[in-house]
């Protein structure tokens, strides 16, 4: 099953939990949390992990640090602070919200680290009515402190598509990573979107998800796009990445049959409506 709605794999103190058995892949997770007055303790055994606030902040204690996550009131208000917390860690969270914990199996022990939402690169992709804002807090240029995660954060306005030409992760080549991806949505005003997952070489599958918030679509190979907001309700997905190379790489390979689409962006205007939150 690749779509999954909220509530689907809620577990313990997770809204969301994804773990690769669950899946059925190797590397990628996520679990949510929405956070009242008592704490979570967990720790992250084999999988190095990111707090990362959606809406509301947190306090993040491990061994010998502690990270004040300040976050913000929703995922459209602009990009959040996060940490980065690494494999064997005992972690406690306090505060109020709801907190996302995109997670990848690692084998390195990195140090811990808090970066600030001022430091988080803003990129404004596309043109006209292919117009997105993608928050790269976790991409692997953006980010060099993981092993194997990688997650960035997508923004579409109303009316609009994103995840677009669709594209694939799934054939080693030097021009494209193997990689197993979550799409975690939420989308304004209690409203809808829509994603689309197809069959490539790798194999089959065929999906056209309603998604709402709390949603979660995976994608273990195949392509995937478009990522479609519904006229009146700006779209959000956390994407969650992980694979098997040694190096970190989101590298992609277009569907050959909707390629050009990138090629008709050229000297066209993006849509005034972005970046959501701040200046790219």
């Amino acid at each position: 099953m690749t779509y999954l709605p909220y509530g689907k794999t809620a577990s313990g103190p997770w809204s969301v939990e994804i773990t690769p058995s669950l899946a059925g892949w190797t590397y990628s997770g996520l679990r949510i949390a929405d956070l009242t007055d008592a704490p979570i303790s967990f720790d992250t055994g084999e999988e190095e992990l990111l707090v990362l606030p959606l809406a509301g902040s947190c306090t993040v204690t491990i061994p010998g640090d502690l990270f004040v996550l300040n976050g913000r009131s929703s995922v459209f208000d602009g990009p959040s602070d996060f940490a980065y917390i690494p494999i064997s860690t005992h972690v406690t969270l306090e505060g109020s919200g709801r907190i996302a914990l995109p997670s990848a199996r690692a084998t390195r022990a990195l140090a811990p680290r808090y970066v600030a939402a001022a430091e988080v690169s803003v990129e404004i992709r596309g043109a006209g009515q292919a117009t997105r804002q993608v928050n790269n807090f976790c991409s692997p240029d953006a980010f060099d402190g993981c092993d194997k995660l990688m997650a960035v954060e997508v923004l579409t306005p109303d009316g609009n598509w994103s995840s677009y030409p669709p594209h694939k992760h799934d054939t080693p080549n030097p021009g494209e990573a193997v990689l197993e991806e979550i799409y975690y949505f939420e989308v304004a005003d209690q409203g809808i979107g829509y994603q689309r997952v197809y069959s490539s070489e790798r194999g089959q599958i065929d999906t056209l998800a309603e998604v709402s918030s709390g949603d979660v679509v995976l994608v273990p190979y195949g392509y995937h796009g478009p990522s479609m907001a519904a006229p009146g309700y700006d779209l959000y997905y956390l994407n969650v990445l992980a694979g098997p190379a040694e190096q970190r790489s989101m590298a992609f390979c277009d569907d050959p049959r909707h390629a050009w689409i990138r090629a008709s962006w050229d000297g066209r205007p993006i849509d005034p409506r972005l970046p959501f939150g701040r200046t790219p």
